[in-house]
């Protein structure tokens, strides 16, 4: 007996292929059964898949699903319930292999419920914490959800009947409930099965609100989509959270000026993407136009945006959404420490603070804000938020989680994008034990440093506890780094810290982020860390990644095809300077071989894609060397060559690798081991409010500055930043640190130049300078050594704008000594002016 006589399929199944009126219908229908073949070559090469499927029948599981996808004729014969009854044409036949043939085509369900379930528990502790009572269990609708698949599969991730009160599964399709029966039957779990249209479902009179809504695939099947989910926020309470996986196809054109989607990385989908699966879905009714993803986004603040494609099935795009009520809590509305950070952002909202006004709309608020905050002082997230509110749309992303350290930034400016989703630096390249000599950072200071990777942010928050950091990057992926290393401090044990941020790898990382970490990230970092999960599981790990990586890698290859790794761990393992000043000329004769310089390390190409030195920084060195020697005769690359032989004999001479130089020690071996990462320090910054006064901001540094209060920071670290600027540019920073900065406030900042040309600006911006390391004569400045001189600029005038004729305005130093200007000062200095 044939198959279609066993399938007992109608004659007119067939007449489906021929109802395409396209020719591209039709050579998209055709495409899709080379997927379904090549899906299921797939499959039987898939072991664990294989074992599954072989329980359930795996042929009768993809015949009956071929069968009701793309060969059964669906009809709507009840007028008035024209959706029920198309989606039980579609799924009666295949009910009872739904959840054995979905394994591969839904990808993402279980990751939507790890980062709901964290974001719940994330939400309950923290009540715990602050002492609330916790009067009633969590409630959850899972609209859409078929055959009760994704409750159980909560069950990974929480204990699902403790930890919910009441579970409503509603769905449309009586042939998928009737599984769902059976499964909970089974399990023996309270879940009310609702067998209703979601526009028309409500909670019971009595209850608050649900505290999550899910939706899993279901939002493409429906076609009045806009109704149900302009009804899930009267389902939900004023702090619930909406979780939402599903297909999509968009253009990162759809979305371009959009500033609240919670992040656009891996978003676009390619236009013949577009077309195959916006045609090869529309054989079964599930709509993929942008729409409905738009006006969920639309519709509910961001948590949570992730971007993702199902490669096993050709690439599939598909997308997972955690959002919240568009409207924040009013601050009568919650805890007293919420009402604190918001009169807090009332002094706050100049220094680009996070704590900003709009998000609460109380009227008289915004008046005060508006008329005590002059207008270039109010932050890019407040005129965002000014914005948004104004055209009823949600605030930006950065306004929904869960804390805000991280200052908001508009993901799409070109500025950003041009580093390609990549960080340059996976560990900092400065010493702090120097920032600490130098400035003496107290607990009352504020101070505002490059993040870089973020390593010297936490040594300075570990050390002096200061009252403000504000950490700065242009490279958004830099600031990414940094919110993993706070969210992984906060909540992984020591060793789970130590294997990713000494070691550079751990195993199963992407489940940790998921259910550990997501809580405690922004959802751009969130969403960069998913792409980039295999950082830390694959066999090279953290820090042979990055804009910089080349160069440890070329490191370490070397050493493996010279026969010289076991060397290199006797030098790493050396237990005085005498032992690994023995040692070293057998390295050194590799790393610092003049053929290897003239071929590759002088070239610029490896200066900046390797070494992450940027042209203008090169162009600095070759300069410095000029101007100290006739090498019109020098052999080419003799100053890179030169430049590294003062950088790295000195550190080998003076500090022990393996034992108080982690900077050398990585980049020989793969393991980093700053302050940071001891074990006491981890007890210190796990601690809930370590990291309360930490901002990260995403901009250039002039930008920063430039909206920060007059006089509210006492430090400013600038590393290298200024030898990035062309020689002899014309650059404003000097002064409008000037402004920032409090009397006897202090720049440090460091050179690849003996004499930086920009020095003289700040000596005309009313800084007193002094150069407190330079390397000369084989001297070791710092474990590092890799700067030429290191400089304190200390703040001794005020430089002022006063107005004169026409508009225009011109400078006037006022000496301060030691003391503080007071505004009588300032009116006699304008006025004698």
């Amino acid at each position: 007996m044939s198959l279609l006589t066993t399938m007992e399929i109608p004659l007119d199944a067939f007449a489906r292929l021929f109802e395409l009126d396209t020719l591209a219908s039709k050579v998209t229908f055709f495409l899709a059964l080379i997927v379904v073949v090549v899906v299921i070559n797939t499959i039987l090469l898939l072991p664990p898949l294989k074992a599954h499927l072989r329980t359930a029948g795996w042929l009768s599981v993809f015949t009956k699903f071929f069968y009701a996808s793309f060969l059964k004729p669906h009809t709507t014969d009840d007028v008035h319930n024209g959706q029920q009854s198309a989606l039980e044409s579609f799924y009666n036949t295949q009910a009872d292999v739904y959840d054995a043939s979905r394994k591969l085509l839904l990808r993402g369900r279980e990751d939507m419920l790890a980062l709901v379930a964290a974001q719940l528990k994330y939400k309950e502790k923290t009540k715990q914490d602050e002492g609330q009572c916790k009067d009633d269990r969590p409630v959850w609708i899972d609209i859409g959800g078929g055959t009760g698949y994704n409750i159980e599969a909560m069950q990974a991730f929480l204990d699902v009947p403790a930890f919910f009160s009441k579970i409503y599964l509603v769905d449309l399709s009586p042939s998928l409930l009737k599984i769902a029966r059976q499964r909970f039957a089974r399990l023996g779990w309270n879940v009310e099965i609702v067998c209703e249209d979601a526009r028309s479902f409500r909670l019971p009179q009595r209850a608050a609100g649900a505290d999550l809504v899910t939706m899993s695939y279901s939002l493409s099947m429906i076609p009045d989509y806009y109704c149900v989910v302009d009804c899930i926020p009267s389902l939900l309470a004023s702090d619930g959270l909406v979780g939402v996986v599903d297909f999509y196809v968009q253009s990162i054109v759809d979305i371009s000026g959009r500033n609240y989607t919670g992040g656009t990385f891996n978003r676009h989908v390619t236009w013949l993407s577009r077309v195959f699966w916006r045609a090869w879905f529309d054989i079964d009714r599930v709509g993929l136009e942008g729409a409905r993803r738009d006006y969920l986004e639309y519709r509910f603040g961001t948590r949570k945006s992730v971007d993702e494609r199902n490669y096993l099935l050709g690439g599939i795009p598909y997308y997972i959404f955690l959002g919240t009520q568009q409207a924040l809590p009013s601050v009568q509305a919650t805890s007293n420490r919420s009402t604190e950070c918001f009169l807090e952002s009332i002094d706050a909202s100049c220094t680009e603070s996070p704590y900003l006004s709009p998000m609460r709309q109380q009227s008289d608020m915004h008046d005060a804000v508006e008329s005590s905050i002059p207008l270039e002082l109010r932050s890019k997230a407040y005129s965002c938020a000014l914005i948004n509110l104004s055209s009823n749309l949600p605030l930006p992303s950065m306004f929904y989680q869960n804390n805000h350290r991280r200052i908001y930034y508009d993901d799409q400016l070109k500025k950003h994008t041009q580093f390609n989703n990549e960080y340059i630096y996976a560990f900092t390249w400065e010493d702090p034990r120097e920032d600490h000599r130098l400035l003496k950072i107290r607990n009352d200071d504020a101070v505002l440093c490059v993040t870089s990777a973020g390593d010297n942010v936490l040594d300075y928050i570990l050390q002096a506890n200061p009252r403000r950091v504000h950490a700065v990057d242009l490279n958004p992926n830099q600031n990414h780094l940094l919110e993993l290393k706070i969210a992984a401090l906060q909540t992984l044990q020591y060793a789970q810290v130590w294997q990713m941020f000494g070691e550079g790898r751990i195993t199963n990382f992407r489940n940790i982020l998921l259910d550990k970490l997501s809580p405690h990230l922004s959802s751009q970092a969130c969403q960069f860390w998913v792409q980039h999960a295999y950082v830390f599981s694959s066999s090279h790990g953290l820090y042979e990644t990055g804009g910089s990586r080349h160069a440890i890698k070329m490191i370490r290859r070397m050493f493996r095809l010279l026969n010289l790794t076991p060397v290199v761990h006797e030098f790493c393992t050396a237990k005085t300077l005498n032992e690994q000043r023995e040692i070293w000329p057998r390295i050194r004769n590799v790393l610092l071989s003049r053929p290897l310089h003239w071929a590759l390390i002088s070239t610029e190409w490896f200066a900046w894609k390797a070494a992450g030195v940027p042209p203008p920084q090169r162009r600095m060195i070759l300069d410095d060397h000029a101007s100290m020697r006739d090498h019109s005769s020098e052999p080419r690359g003799e100053a890179i060559w030169e430049y590294i032989v003062d950088t790295l004999d000195p550190v080998v001479r003076d500090t022990l690798i393996g034992d108080d130089n982690y900077f050398y020690l990585l980049c020989l071996q793969g393991r980093c081991h700053p302050h940071y990462l001891s074990p006491r320090a981890h007890a210190k910054l796990a601690r809930p409010t370590a990291l309360d006064g930490l901002r990260i901001h995403t901009d250039e540094l002039q930008e920063v500055i430039t909206r920060m209060a007059p006089s509210s920071l006492d430090h400013v670290v600038i590393m290298d930043s200024m030898d990035w600027f062309p020689p002899h540019a014309p650059t404003s920073q000097p002064r409008a640190l000037n402004r920032v900065l409090k009397p006897n406030g202090k720049v440090l900042l460091r050179s690849a130049a003996q004499l930086p040309w920009y020095i003289s600006h700040f000596e005309e911006a009313g800084f007193a300078v002094k150069c407190v390391a330079r390397r000369d004569a084989g001297k070791c400045v710092d474990r590092v050594n890799m700067y030429k001189s290191t400089w304190v600029l200390r703040k001794v005038r005020d430089l002022l704008v006063v107005e004169g004729g026409q508009g225009e305005g011109k400078e006037k130093m006022v000496g301060m000594g030691t003391g503080v200007l007071s505004p009588l000062d300032l009116g006699v200095a304008a006025a004698a002016d």
